[in-house]
């Protein structure tokens, strides 16, 4: 243990006393930190929230293309975990949230656009005839052959593909579970842990000796459950407002939103915490860091060197998404919210979303235009993000062709890009998670949230914040849930 991990016996002392309310610093403006700052407020404190960008909201990001509202990054919240839905009501969204108005989606596979096969878990059938027209008749065969194998050990973790590969065969990996966590991680499935990315799989693989049983297991529960509502929601006018939204409500509530403010440093002081930034030291009770992991590293070196190094060891996939616009009269694109690319087939782009189709108010407030989305990059295959800007469109409207016929020009095409904008999971990071919280439990007043930790999507992001402000307070459950079971972060669809 780092000797500046640990506290002195009246720190220790003091621990008991964090539930008073008091002055609590939030470090970054996303969706994780304003939820933490929402949090905060909702418990009595005082909150200054202070962000380097000249925005809030991170990776939700509203934008417009040919006076459509849209979104430039995320685009839609699981809603089957109610922390999202949640936050968009209490900041004033309730009238807006939206389900898709389709939500079937398409894998192209072979040259050939098929519907994503129904009846799976991330790509894991319970039945191998799901995936028929997917898989090849070997590729059927091998899935059945899991039944006959012995088990496979999963130890403390394993990568997706590795365990997945190895009961149901590599072409299961290939053509459905590497395109699934693509859209949400940006990552490799072989190297992905199952433990962090799909905790469902993990515990059925540790309790089954068959996947497949496994598998069917999950679907009895949830068929049990009888789970009503749509799986994910959207925001009429793009999931960018949701930040913009619990902004305005911590403002309401007397929270301090400071933007274009980088911090410098944070301190610990004999009252508490400082935190400097280029122009201010702000006195604090306690401190959220609420920042990706390099940023987070940075500031935590001189105070918890042990969770600083923890940090550094985190990767991050960069990505592009294309955003194109087109006279509706020129296009006609199959029915579905858009399509998933195996990454064994080559090509460029890894989805694309039919964003008119998926999401009903851009087509209601923008009946002449249709919007679609192409999306690029994967950890390790960053060379596609070194074209420029005009050369993602083109290599995007030259697979968009052969996908689906598409040959029209798009009257406007933007390109935004999210460089280390996804945190990646390899095997052995739920244990990082808890070395990192280990560190920083030590020092009263100190919490670390956001996608880096227990999942990337907005639900997980504000339990991991609400996890953070409750242990200020002294109540370490949440953390320890989180820990334990970290959130699976669904594929919205296709895309992102």
């Amino acid at each position: 243990m780092c000797a500046a991990d640990t506290p002195t016996a009246q720190e220790r002392a003091g621990h008991a006393g964090q539930g008073r309310a008091g002055h609590v610093v939030v470090v970054g403006g996303g969706i994780a930190g304003l939820a933490a700052a929402h949090r905060a407020l909702a418990t009595g404190s005082r909150v200054t929230v202070v962000e380097a960008s000249g925005r809030v909201g991170g990776k939700l990001l509203p934008g417009e293309i040919e006076g459509a509202r849209v979104d430039l990054g995320a685009e839609s919240m699981l809603a089957r975990r109610p922390e999202a839905v949640a936050l968009a009501r209490e900041a004033g969204l309730a009238d807006a949230l939206q389900a898709p108005a389709t939500a079937s989606a398409s894998l192209w596979t072979r040259g050939t656009l098929v519907p994503m096969p129904k009846g799976h878990v991330m790509g894991v059938p319970g039945d191998p005839s799901a995936l028929a027209g997917v898989l090849s008749d070997d590729g059927l065969r091998r899935v059945a052959r899991d039944a006959e194998l012995p088990p496979t050990e999963v130890h403390e973790d394993v990568a997706v593909g590795a365990y997945v590969a190895a009961r149901v065969g590599r072409e299961v990996v290939d053509r459905l579970v590497e395109p699934l966590l693509g859209g949400v991680y940006a990552g490799d499935a072989y190297r992905l842990s199952m433990r962090m990315a799909v905790p469902q799989l993990y515990e059925a693989a540790r309790t089954h000796a068959s996947l497949l049983d496994g598998v069917r297991e999950i679907q009895d529960r949830a068929a049990a459950r009888q789970q009503t509502g749509p799986v994910f929601m959207g925001i009429a006018g793009g999931v960018g407002r949701l930040p913009l939204a619990v902004a305005d409500a911590v403002r309401a509530r007397g929270g301090e939103v400071l933007l274009d403010t980088p911090v410098a440093a944070v301190r610990r002081t004999p009252d508490g915490w400082e935190v400097r930034t280029a122009d201010r030291l702000i006195a604090a009770d306690a401190v959220v860091l609420a920042v990706p992991a390099p940023h987070a590293a940075r500031l935590l070196d001189p105070v918890s060197p042990g969770a600083a190094a923890e940090l550094r060891t985190v990767e991050y996939a960069s990505m592009a998404l294309m955003t194109l616009a087109y006279r509706r009269a020129d296009v006609s694109l199959p029915e579905g919210s858009g399509f998933l690319v195996p990454p064994v087939d080559g090509r460029t782009i890894k989805a694309s979303t039919f964003a008119s189709q998926k999401w009903g108010w851009i087509a209601e407030e923008n009946p002449d235009l249709l919007v679609l989305r192409t999306s690029v990059g994967r950890h390790g295959e960053e060379k596609d993000l070194e074209r420029d800007d005009s050369e993602l469109i083109d290599v995007s409207r030259g697979d968009l062709r052969d996908a689906v016929g598409l040959t029209a020009r798009p009257v406007a095409a933007r390109v935004t890009r999210w460089h280390d904008g996804l945190p990646q999971y390899p095997v052995g990071h739920h244990a990082r998670v808890a070395r990192i919280r280990a560190h920083v439990g030590l020092l009263p007043g100190l919490a670390v949230c956001g996608a880096a930790y227990d999942g990337v999507g907005i639900p997980a992001c504000i339990a991991s914040a609400y996890a953070a402000v409750d242990q200020l307070r002294g109540d370490s459950s949440g953390a320890e849930e989180l820990t334990a079971h970290p959130v699976q972060s669904l594929h919205g669809g296709a895309g992102e």
